[in-house]
């Protein structure tokens, strides 16, 4: 019998960053899942120790409650997720911003106690006082970050992202060739089953049961994960309702107000999950038509789950149809 028919797909799980994480990978012969399970966990432990804003001792946390006028070193870690974050937030001109954290807070979906009604205008634009990617500076060869004074950086749309990746490489740096992670949703595989198969993955309908899907009319698309990542950004779970009205966690740092509800999801491909994760929360704010418009201009494969007149509709850029066809 083939060393290939012997090896088999190994499932590991654990809890990060107030979600869960998965891993399937192809472990060569003696490799211990207990090391490879605890080597997992320490690499996402260490990236929610220093981003979470949950964690008051975390780099992040440590850099919100700074003095004004202030730089402060960051971990090279989160230095890599931080100068990402900017460089998205200048070339979207705010659109996402990693200082949207007031506005969130506000809003009930941060740190502090949820809302049960939407915050008053005045109290809204006291946030937005707050909110600028364009106040910060960095000293790339000190990995130091300028606090002008009140921005309060939040890593919740890119900190998922960056995790799955770094898993990846652990998974690479101990010589595991194939494997597919997940955190919270956001996914890259790597490799092939031993079968020979691709890791295949199904991009779950608005409105299905969360780790319940059961039929393929439960997914919107069906694709294959090798060498690139997929993050998907949903309204549908994260949200509130006052008055009639719904209100989502995803924050226009323009305006201070939820989007609107016609986004019901954004799913977006890329080489790294580093970049599909904050692309995600990009399109969810820019919406269908400056989104997509924004994804033709630069090859972002994306696709928008939509509340149409006659229920969930898809649009798609062209390169999401070509990577479907891959």
């Amino acid at each position: 019998m083939s060393r290939t028919l012997l090896l088999a797909v190994h499932n590991l799980h654990g809890e990060t960053m107030g979600t869960n994480w998965s891993v399937r990978a192809v472990l060569p012969a003696g490799m211990s899942l207990r090391d490879v399970q605890d080597g997992v966990q320490r690499t996402l432990d260490r990236i929610d120790g220093q981003m979470s804003t949950y964690k008051p001792q975390s780099a992040l946390s440590r850099f919100n409650l700074a003095p004004a006028r202030t730089w402060h070193a960051l971990p090279s870690e989160c230095f890599e997720v931080v100068a990402h974050a900017l460089q998205l937030a200048q070339a979207s001109d705010g659109a996402y911003d990693p200082t949207v954290g007031p506005l969130v807070n506000l809003w009930g979906f941060g740190p502090d106690a949820p809302r049960l009604s939407p915050p008053c205008d005045e109290e809204i634009q006291a946030a937005r006082q707050r909110i600028g990617w364009s106040r910060l500076q960095l000293d790339i060869a000190a990995h130091s970050l300028y606090q002008p004074g009140g921005v309060y950086l939040d890593l919740s749309s890119i900190a998922k992202g960056y995790g799955v990746d770094q898993v990846g490489r652990y998974l690479d740096g101990i010589g595991v060739d194939a494997w597919l992670v997940e955190v919270g949703g956001e996914l890259k595989g790597k490799g092939r089953k031993p079968d020979g198969s691709p890791w295949r993955i199904g991009i779950e309908r608005p409105g299905a049961v969360s780790g319940a899907v059961e039929r393929l009319d439960q997914l919107s698309q069906v694709l294959t994960l090798s060498g690139r990542a997929i993050a998907t950004s949903g309204n549908y779970r994260r949200h509130f309702q006052a008055n009639g009205q719904y209100f989502s966690h995803h924050i226009d740092p323009r305006s201070g107000q939820p989007v609107p509800h016609r986004v019901a999801s954004v799913s977006v491909l890329a080489d790294h999950a580093l970049q599909a994760d904050p692309l995600g929360t990009l399109m969810t704010v820019l919406g269908p038509d400056a989104g997509l418009a924004y994804a033709c201009e630069r090859g972002i494969a994306v696709m928008f789950i939509l509340h149409g007149e006659r229920g969930l509709e898809e649009r798609l850029s062209p390169a999401f149809v070509e990577a479907l066809a891959a």
